[in-house]
């Protein structure tokens, strides 16, 4: 009886010491879903109604390895085409959003759209609005991020134009006024 007794404590140790050991030393992390992929970064935006307009909007950035998908929805705007541009600063505190200075262009290139090169980072060419005022654009970007550095949008602002931008006159399209204004924050 003496020797079970004595197996029994040797076996609860051995179970303890192996508990003790696994946390100290855990396996590999499984993620939900279970893949190991890296996490996405995202930041966001909302837009606001800028030079007497009634257009808003929210925009996100969602990156994932070296691209970023954009989705952008707006409301309240007028019906038509309208030119869509990532600016330089996250200002949008002018009331004709001037104070977002020029389009984010962080390798020096021509003003253009989505589907040529070279465009500038923050160059997201057109966003049709219907007649009920409202648009949406989704596109997946190369040539900038969401994680710190010269090409990351956020502290930048995303500006929405009253005017198609023909994606060719330098700098800017020639989109005219900013009616929407949101500056890009980490989320």
């Amino acid at each position: 009886m003496k020797r079970t007794h004595t197996h029994r404590r040797l076996g609860i140790l051995f179970g303890f010491g192996l508990l003790l050991s696994s946390a100290a030393c855990p396996g590999p992390q499984v993620k939900p879903g279970g893949s190991d992929a890296a996490p996405k970064a995202e930041a966001v935006s909302s837009l606001e109604a800028r030079s007497g307009s009634g257009a808003s909007g929210d925009a996100s950035f969602v990156q994932e390895g070296d691209t970023v998908k954009v989705i952008v929805s707006i409301k309240g705007a007028t019906p038509g085409e309208h030119g869509l541009h990532i600016h330089e600063k996250g200002d949008c505190s002018a009331a004709d959003a001037a104070s977002a200075g020029p389009h984010f262009n962080p390798h020096k290139m021509d003003h253009g759209g989505l589907e040529q090169g070279p465009r500038h980072a923050g160059d997201l060419g057109n966003i049709t609005v219907g007649t009920d005022g409202t648009g949406k654009l989704e596109a997946v970007l190369k040539g900038i991020s969401v994680t710190p550095g010269d090409s990351s949008v956020v502290g930048r602002a995303i500006v929405l134009h009253e005017k198609p931008d023909d994606l060719r006159t330098q700098p800017s399209g020639n989109s005219g006024a900013r009616i929407g204004c949101g500056v890009i924050s980490a989320k």
